[in-house]
């Protein structure tokens, strides 16, 4: 049974990005965009590992998120064979946070409450930059391919043929750090014949969930979404596939980021990535999530988030407690 933590929920409800407070990297001569909290001298664009054995963490308790999802207690159930798996492998205790928001999710790393996560493409670079995280791993196929697209889809009955015609309409993003939920169309969408926020009104619906569903509902004219929600989200019945129709998708993206924290004592930090290279997909809950999906593939920040920096530079992203909210 997997085991819930929500301490970092509580302990966070009073706390934010900016309010929390710590001295800055001490003789750090490069940083580029991380916070002044962390120091990146090897330029790999991640935070670097304290070199001072007084500031590294290694709790008894290690604390692992996934991405926010619409059902929080399903997916803690489909984690639960990795979850057993990390603590074979590393001697740990491993609780499950169910976080509600990629802000919270931030937060929790910032505050040396969360030492394991899944960021989402859009938010990776906001728990690399602000909280200090650390990606190593991405899901991917037999062969070494991974990545999602970003897709559009509206009612199957629906006029709308193509990304032009949602000029006038009500669109459903997903939230403001969202790649393929709302920076990719912004970065892309012009390109195609509409510019978001002028051409067409935006809606948050808050997930890639409830924006397939708000399609469905006849709640919004189309959604950006990710594939790999939709098709999970068909999979497990949450919408008919006749209800709705794809106009546009686009080349792949990187999908769900697999990170620690940067502070963590190297000798667990290695123990936690055997954990995600060992971890045999075949025949559990999490292979069965996850279609076409076998193993966990190394990935660098620096390398695979590439394209996503260059969609969020160009729609002027800035890597704050501010950007994370979308203010």
């Amino acid at each position: 049974m997997v085991k819930f933590w929500t301490g970092a929920a509580t302990a966070l409800g009073a706390l934010t990005l900016s309010a929390i407070t710590a001295t800055a990297a001490e003789d750090c001569a490069e940083r580029g965009a991380l916070d002044t909290l962390y120091c990146d001298a090897n330029g790999d664009l991640v935070a670097d590992t304290p070199t001072d054995p007084a500031k590294l963490s290694n709790p008894d308790t290690l604390v692992f998120a996934y991405t926010p999802v619409e059902d929080p207690a399903v997916y803690a159930d489909i984690w639960e064979p990795f979850i057993a798996h990390l603590e074979e492998t590393t001697g740990k205790d491993v609780q499950f946070f169910a976080v509600q928001s990629n802000s919270a999710e931030v937060e929790a790393m910032r505050s040396g409450r969360l030492h394991v996560a899944g960021f989402s493409t859009g938010p990776t670079p906001f728990a690399v930059n602000l909280a200090g995280a650390v990606p190593f791993a991405i899901m991917g196929a037999a062969d070494g391919q991974f990545g999602y697209k970003l897709q559009v889809f509206t009612q199957a009955d629906s006029d709308i043929k193509e990304v032009k015609d949602l000029a006038g309409r009500r669109v459903a993003h997903t939230s403001p750090t969202s790649n393929s939920g709302n920076q990719a169309p912004r970065a892309l969408f012009p390109g195609l014949g509409v510019e978001p926020d002028k051409d067409y009104e935006v809606v948050y619906s808050g997930s890639h969930d409830q924006s397939m569903l708000g399609v469905v509902a006849g709640d919004y004219d189309a959604a950006p979404v990710a594939s790999e929600v939709v098709d999970r989200m068909a999979e497990r019945g949450l919408y008919d596939t006749d209800d709705v129709r794809k106009i546009w998708e686009s080349d792949p993206f990187p999908t769900t980021s697999f990170n620690v924290a940067h502070n963590l004592d190297p000798e667990l930090t290695a123990k936690i990535k055997e954990a995600f290279f060992t971890f045999d997909f075949e025949g559990t809950k999490l292979g069965d999530e996850f279609e076409g999906v076998s193993k966990f593939i190394p990935i660098t920040y620096k390398d695979q988030w590439a394209v996503i920096r260059q969609i969020q530079a160009s729609n002027g992203v800035e890597y704050t407690p501010q950007g994370l909210a979308g203010n």
